[in-house]
């Protein structure tokens, strides 16, 4: 079937949908759907999470979203915390990135060629970000990331990195150990299909242990240390700022590079990123999600001098024929513009702290273990005694118990990651009653399990 995109992309009123979920779900086109999908799609998925192997049941299946709601193909109705997984901080379908984004589609949707939107958003990512001197565009995450640690081999001449036990960098080769996420969620401790070669030179530290890090700094010929500056693919783990610190001044000392990947972070946890919450410099950083307005982009950079090894600046290569794509660019900009107006951030730390310490309250007075934290627009919640501060700590969570929770939230209409193991966000779109209605609903679950 084809569809008209002009009309995907007309904006939609706050007022298109009713705002009060029906009180019976039923899934049985979703359920057809994804049987069809299983046949056509590994999975019957594009990304693996989505396919709820670790909370269990079948997926619901999006028709449509908007502000802070979405609706599945059955109508049913759900205040929305994942938020395409982040990009969705002014809400889903913003009605001024809508129509930005109709007006630049009308001049053709990739050029392949220089765009003067290239600039205004590296302008406003440089303007924006600490450690941002010089910026690349690419199409995704995974390929910033994987530009990022070219980058970074290229720049100091040595091949060996430091990655954290639970942190998630892309799927490339290198960054599939210990990876957190997806790869735990499916209770896969690597991928097959990656050589052995490719992860010889990734070592793994323990996230908030400095000591864990030096040892492996001390062997030496290590080019960078990599690091989610509050973790996201282990569930939400916020670190101290002694511990970012930290890793600042080893790398300083060993002669290595500092990588923030702000993939999730950036613009999120506040409008300079997570480097600007804690004050933390570091020399690269990766970012995606929110700079691209909810369409496909991610972006690499840094120092002046370590980006003009980037070709055709200097000989390190990377490319991309969709990279700087015109629609995400201007998505991006359009997000950012509305993210910078003073408060925002405010507004969703706040609601952050309401939604998560009203969850783990609610489950402590079940009877649960349980223990949460957020930054900025970011939250996430654990069913075990706090504090986790790291992979393993995430890892003696209950996952069975998560699972149920997820289930029955989403009967009742709450879309959350579909996994013990990710993060959840808030959007500028959540208002006051949503939460409220989150924590009521909330409340009558956690007393059911």
């Amino acid at each position: 079937m084809k569809l008209n995109l002009a009309l995907l992309l007309l904006p939609l009123t706050a007022t298109a949908f009713s705002a009060t979920a029906p009180k019976t779900y039923t899934f049985d086109k979703s359920e057809a759907i994804f049987k069809e999908a299983k046949e056509l799609m590994p999975g019957g998925v594009s990304s693996p999470v989505r396919a709820f192997k670790s909370v269990g049941g079948n997926p619901v299946v999006f028709d449509r979203v908007k502000g802070a709601y979405a609706w599945d193909v059955d109508n049913n109705e759900y205040i929305d915390y994942v938020g395409t997984w982040g990009p969705a901080i002014l809400g889903h379908a913003d009605d001024d990135v809508l129509a930005a984004v109709t007006e630049t589609m009308q001049k053709g949707t990739s050029f392949g060629a220089p765009c003067p939107l290239e600039n205004e958003l590296a302008k406003m990512v440089i303007d924006a970000v600490p450690s941002v001197e010089m910026v690349r565009f690419t199409n995704s995450g995974t390929e910033a990331c994987m530009g990022m640690i070219r980058l970074v081999r290229a720049f100091t001449g040595r091949e060996k990195v430091i990655k954290f036990e639970g942190c998630y960098h892309g799927h490339a080769d290198s960054f599939l150990v210990q990876a957190g996420s997806g790869v735990a969620t499916l209770g896969l401790p690597d991928s097959p299909g990656v050589p052995k070669a490719a992860t010889q030179s990734t070592l793994c530290a323990k996230y908030g242990d400095l000591d864990s890090v030096e040892e492996l700094l001390k062997t030496g010929d290590v080019a960078a240390v990599i690091l989610e500056p509050v973790v996201g693919n282990s569930g939400f783990i916020r670190p101290t700022k002694e511990f970012l610190q930290g890793c600042r001044d080893l790398s300083t000392k060993y002669g290595a590079l500092l990588v923030f990947d702000e993939v999730m972070t950036g613009f999120r946890v506040s409008y300079g990123g997570a480097q600007q919450y804690f004050g933390v410099t570091p020399d690269v950083t990766t970012m995606g999600k929110v700079i691209g307005g909810g369409l496909p982009v991610g972006a690499y950079g840094g120092r002046r001098d370590i980006m003009e090894m980037v070709a055709p600046a200097g000989p390190m290569y990377q490319a991309g024929t969709l990279s700087g794509n015109p629609l995400a660019m201007r998505a991006g900009i359009e997000t950012l513009k509305k993210l910078k107006q003073p408060g925002q951030h405010d507004k969703l730390e706040a609601n952050s702290k309401k939604l998560v310490e009203g969850i783990v309250a609610a489950a402590k007075e079940a009877g649960h273990a349980a223990t949460g934290g957020y930054a900025g627009g970011m939250w996430g919640f654990f069913f075990c005694d706090g504090p986790v501060t790291c992979f393993a700590d995430a890892e003696k969570a209950d996952a069975a118990k998560f699972g149920r929770w997820h289930r029955a939230m989403l009967e009742r209409g709450v879309y959350l990651a579909p996994s013990v193991f990710e993060a959840g966000f808030m959007s500028l779109a959540h208002t006051d009653e949503d939460i409220e209605k989150t924590l009521a609903i909330a409340k009558e679950v956690l007393a059911t399990l």
